[in-house]
């Protein structure tokens, strides 16, 4: 599972440029639209020019007065339709770069919905956001801005070729050399200003990440007094930047200006071998005139189409990153087994119902004539080994049960597999060996959006959306009613502190939740597991970030949470954990000690040794 790439250029053209022409191929009318407009306009911007040569001889040299006007009002009404022609490219494409755009973020929000938490764990977050804003946001600017200036630069150099040719044939060999030697500068230069722009990348890239690490880090930085230091390194990575800045761009302006003045040059030339040639009655006024127009603005096009391509290239570069972003492997589910509501028959037969009754049951789809099992909430592993990464092995040998209504705790140091015991039994991850059952099924056989949904966790890190108090509650049963919320509060024993905010329940809660304590973070996430009413619970440090007293509080509020379901919790503090029915004690990946509190401590064993330190630190 490859990293988003973030260079400058796209890896592969022709794949970005393939995959971004489906999406353009889904509003074909409108960028088919934009396209022939854009072609009238530069070809109402040629045939304008070249109506300079009829107009001076046919009428300007005969002194035809009406003659004159009639020429100058069609050479008018072509530049009006050109200017038309503009205005309606500008105003479709907007339209069509936003239709676009809406199915690129769409897709790639989509996937990304879809992809496994390995996916996460690999990509930096602020190399995802960027896909939706600098990535897209270049898309649209190329859309915008570049896609029909391209037509319209490539029709207008190609046409003014055609034209100088059909004027003068001759003068337009000097043309083409001139063409010749500007199409060397740019391709000289922009080879020195890639280096440079590729530098200057690597750079920013090296200044964006500090600064985004020093701003997330603030609290520690204060408190260490490191602000001078990192300053200094601040500094230091952005004259960097400058320097690798300046000489791409040193390479870049000296573009324009160069084939500018090589176009004057041959402009110079042209016009003095062109003034000869009408006097010696080898070519007439009219065309001379209209020829050095052309000639002048053959550079226009040139620079347009050089600048307009590279936007595309950038942009193109963008696309290719968010189309490898879709092309990730989504989560594999080819479970078949689902939840659904049931309810009991006369004779203790349960079936499937659309009403929700309180009751639940598994059901396998692939055989709709097996009898439904009631969810009762065993979990067992059996012999299960995992590695996030090939050859590295975190569980070795696994063998656990919980029978339903057991509450299972697990403790160990740090990096002992706990945490990755509860990422298995909710399948963010797939045991490499062994097998993992919830009530005798084996949960790679269980959708995985069933599977969670009768799992009610609290994770270890908190996290809360934007919204009411009552809405980041209500996130564990969107259709929860406002008593269960505030049954669920109760139980967490959130519902006094919720009280005290200034709106209550309806308090917004933003930033992640900075307005709160980070222990009124905790007891609205485990409210939010007690309204999901789950049979199996997953504290996974519930407590960790609470008092102790407001850990005791909690405490009498799970046990009527956690009365009648299965239950796993991962603590530190162990004394969250004395009333469990069974412990795990963990070290490198496998169990080496299981038992109740009383029996464990009787071992005098590796539980004793932590338990009786973490009570000397207490």
């Amino acid at each position: 599972m490859a990293r988003i790439y973030s260079g400058k250029r796209p890896q592969n053209l022709k794949r970005a440029l393939g995959s971004f022409s489906r999406y353009l191929g889904r509003h074909r009318v409108l960028i088919l639209l934009v396209a022939v407009l854009a072609a009238v306009s530069a070809l109402a911007n040629l045939l304008g020019t070249y109506m300079i040569r009829p107009v001076v001889n046919q009428f300007v040299a005969r002194g035809d007065v009406p003659g004159l006007m009639t020429g100058v009002g069609v050479t008018a009404g072509i530049y009006v339709v050109g200017v038309l022609s503009t205005f309606g490219y500008t105003q479709i494409m907007v339209r069509a770069a936003q239709k676009v755009l809406l199915d690129i973020r769409r897709d790639l929000y989509h996937r990304l919905q879809t992809l496994p938490l390995g996916f996460f764990d690999k990509n930096k977050k602020g190399d995802l956001m960027s896909l939706f804003t600098n990535d897209v946001d270049t898309i649209s600017d190329a859309l915008n801005n570049s896609f029909a200036q391209l037509i319209q630069s490539a029709v207008q150099l190609v046409g003014t070729l055609i034209l100088l040719f059909l004027l003068n044939r001759w003068l337009s060999l000097l043309v083409l050399v001139g063409y010749g030697v500007m199409f060397w500068y740019i391709r000289y230069s922009g080879k020195r200003s890639k280096f440079y722009f590729d530098r200057q990348q690597e750079h920013l890239g090296d200044l964006d990440g500090y600064i985004e690490e020093m701003v997330a880090g603030q609290k520690v930085v204060k408190v260490f007094s490191h602000e001078r230091a990192n300053l200094e390194g601040f500094l230091l990575r952005n004259k960097a930047l400058e320097e690798a800045g300046a000489s791409a761009q040193s390479y870049a302006a000296t573009m324009i200006p160069a084939v500018v003045t090589i176009s004057y040059l041959n402009y110079a030339v042209i016009a003095a071998l062109g003034g000869m040639m009408v006097l010696n009655g080898q070519s007439d006024l009219g065309s001379l005139a209209s020829y050095l127009v052309f000639v002048r603005q053959s550079a226009m096009p040139i620079n347009q189409f050089t600048q307009q391509g590279n936007f595309l290239l950038v942009a193109l570069a963008g696309a290719e990153r968010i189309f490898r972003t879709m092309e990730e492997e989504p989560e594999v589910d080819q479970g078949t087994v689902e939840l659904v509501n049931v309810r009991q028959t006369a004779d203790g037969t349960l079936i499937s119902c659309p009403e929700t009754t309180g009751r639940w049951a598994w059901r396998d789809a692939a055989r709709p004539e097996a009898p439904l099992a009631p969810l009762r909430g065993d979990v067992r592993f059996d012999h299960v080994t995992f590695g996030y990464d090939p050859g590295q092995t975190i569980l070795h040998d696994i063998t656990l049960y919980a029978k339903p209504g057991q509450k299972i705790a697990f403790v160990g140091s740090t990096g002992a597999g706990k945490t990755t015991i509860i990422n298995l039994i909710n399948r963010f991850y797939d045991v490499t060996g062994g097998a993992i059952t919830y009530d005798g099924i084996d949960v790679r056989s269980i959708r995985k959006d069933d599977l969670r949904r009768s799992l009610g966790i609290v994770l270890q890190d908190t996290h809360l959306f934007t919204g009411t108090v009552a809405d980041n509650i209500r996130f564990g049963k969107l259709d929860a009613t406002q008593e269960e919320v505030e049954r669920a509060a109760r139980i967490a024993n959130a519902d006094s502190f919720i009280r005290r905010l200034p709106q209550g329940y309806d308090t917004m809660v933003t930033g992640d939740g900075a307005n709160l304590s980070q222990g009124q973070r905790q007891l609205l996430a485990i409210a939010r597991a007690a309204v999901a009413d789950p049979p199996v619970l997953i504290l996974d440090e519930a407590t960790s970030s609470v008092d102790t007293r407001t850990e005791a509080l909690i405490e009498k509020g799970m046990d009527q949470l956690m009365e009648g379901r299965t239950v796993f919790v991962i603590a530190h503090r162990l004394s969250t954990v004395r009333n469990a029915d069974v412990i795990l004690v963990l070290e490198h990946g496998q169990v080496v000690e299981r038992g109740s509190h009383e029996d464990l401590l009787r071992q005098k064993g590796e539980y004793y040794q932590l338990y009786h330190g973490m009570f000397e630190l207490s």
